[in-house]
């Protein structure tokens, strides 16, 4: 099997494991939100230091994009990771339906209008907030990456990070800063009946990879590049 082949398959398998604990914890729970931030940020460490290994552990479309921006992914492997994701994360809700019965709740996000009201104006803030918590979320993990005094840690704090987001983002809409298993959440939501995720989508595929393109060009202004890269 060709490398290129190699890191595919483990962003698919990387992306599986992260929706089945993240969200699975998320429907389990009754959305409660330490345990689903916690599962999501403790998936990120044990993939980190597994399939991190073969393919970097992006397990997501947004730092798939950031990395691709930064020039330590090529545009090329962006596509294959992004197909791997995405199948990795249909997977997931595939199994979450069949774990708890239906596929009305796979943890797909939704606007809380209670929150931010009902219409277009809410839905563009919840934007900026998903756009937000993905910059954050994105900076930490290129942060990580550009110094490799890090190695040995990087995945606890990029575990640490993600854990921070959806503490802050869960009561909003739940929390994506991940389009792949957004996407997937939805699908299955609409399988079940529910149409309501699939209609707010665009919010969360379109916020997470701008939030990430601007923390790449971020990341080019403001943090180091390796040493064998600025020779």
């Amino acid at each position: 099997m060709k490398d290129c082949w190699k890191k595919y398959l483990a962003e698919l398998i990387g992306t599986f494991v992260l929706v089945v604990v993240g969200c699975g914890t998320a429907v389990g729970t009754g959305a409660d939100v330490v345990a689903t931030a916690l599962a999501f940020g403790i998936s990120i460490v044990i993939l980190a230091y597994s399939v991190g290994r073969v393919s970097g552990g992006h397990v997501n479309p947004a730092v798939s994009l950031a990395m691709a921006i930064d020039g330590k992914l090529s545009w090329k492997d962006f596509c294959g990771y992004v197909c791997a994701q995405i199948l990795g994360a249909i997977a997931g809700s595939a199994l979450l339906g069949a774990f708890f019965k239906g596929y009305k709740a796979t943890g797909a996000n939704e606007v809380n209008q209670l929150i931010f009201g009902e219409g277009f104006g809410g839905m563009m803030l919840v934007f900026v907030v998903e756009m937000a918590l993905t910059f954050l979320f994105v900076l930490t993990v290129l942060g990580v990456t550009a110094d490799d005094k890090f190695s040995q840690v990087g995945g606890l704090v990029i575990g640490a990070a993600l854990t921070g987001v959806h503490l802050v983002g869960i009561p909003l809409d739940g929390t994506s800063v991940n389009p792949a298993r957004s996407l997937s959440a939805a699908l299955f939501a609409l399988i079940g009946g529910d149409s309501q995720a699939i209609k707010e989508i665009w919010i969360f595929l379109l916020a997470p990879l701008a939030g990430a393109a601007l923390a790449a060009l971020a990341a080019k202004l403001f943090l180091p590049k390796k040493a064998e890269e600025a020779k």
